[in-house]
């Protein structure tokens, strides 16, 4: 192509279109990168969790003391002495298993003058959203061995105020600032999920990795795939107009 063909097609473009198509390109290769992001991120933590396998586990003060370190702490092993308190109990609504609707049963253990909520489990719900699931507590001084999980905010679509609340409290998602107000100290800013070893609590269902890094991976493949394809979509069809286009006014 020459110059002046070059210049009279730069001339012919539609600006708006042209900043269009930047737009909608540039945010699918974002999406692209983020879902890449998504993935490396995964694969570190995969592996993480696995050298954490043969690691002991540690005892509060050591989680807090790395923590005060700006260690990561997500996935440590933790080991707690304490008392559970049973007058007290969370069901974290909407949690599936095997297709059936159901909680997640959290309670708060004390150990050494540090409370912290511990997810026991998953218990099946009732269809009827009226009604709760019978539950017995665990009560009393206890042993356990778990996970230290960082809390995870997702989209806040409206403020629960937990306004005189009625025990077992169905919650929506863990807030530990207000669920402090319960308890005569404030809650450790994340949660221990149970050994799934751990014969204490209920069904232990759950996986630290939701989605894996392979399927991150394919997203961003597909982002970057509509990027493409976009972006050709529309250099075609701009090509095609100006090349049309005098044949249109000829016609007029």
């Amino acid at each position: 192509m020459k110059f002046a063909d070059f210049r009279e097609y730069f001339n012919q473009l539609n600006w708006f279109v042209v900043i269009i198509t930047l737009l909608v390109f540039s945010g699918l290769i974002k999406l692209g990168f983020w879902q890449t992001a998504r993935a490396i991120e995964k694969e570190q933590r995969l592996s993480r969790i696995s050298d954490y396998k043969s690691q002991d586990a540690l005892s509060l003060d050591e989680v807090l003391s790395l923590q005060s370190s700006n260690e990561n702490i997500n996935d440590l092993p933790v080991k707690i002495q304490g008392a559970f308190n049973d007058e007290k109990v969370f069901l974290l609504d909407n949690q599936t298993h095997n297709g059936r609707l159901g909680y997640r049963v959290l309670q708060v253990i004390t150990d050494n003058d540090r409370a912290v909520l511990v997810n026991l489990g998953w218990i099946e719900g009732f269809i009827d959203r009226s009604k709760l699931p019978e539950i017995t507590p665990v009560s009393g001084a206890q042993k356990i061995t778990g996970h230290v999980r960082l809390i995870e905010q997702g989209i806040v679509l409206s403020e629960e105020n937990y306004k005189n609340p009625s025990w077992p409290l169905r919650i929506q998602r863990i807030e530990i600032d207000k669920f402090s107000r319960f308890f005569a100290q404030k809650l450790l800013p994340f949660v221990i999920y149970l050994d799934t070893k751990e014969s204490l609590g209920f069904e232990k269902n759950w996986r630290p990795i939701v989605m894996p890094p392979e399927k991150h991976r394919a997203y961003a493949f597909q982002w970057f795939s509509l990027a493409t394809a976009w972006m050709l979509l529309m250099i075609s069809a701009s090509v095609w107009f100006i090349k049309n286009k005098p044949k249109n006014n000829n016609k007029n």
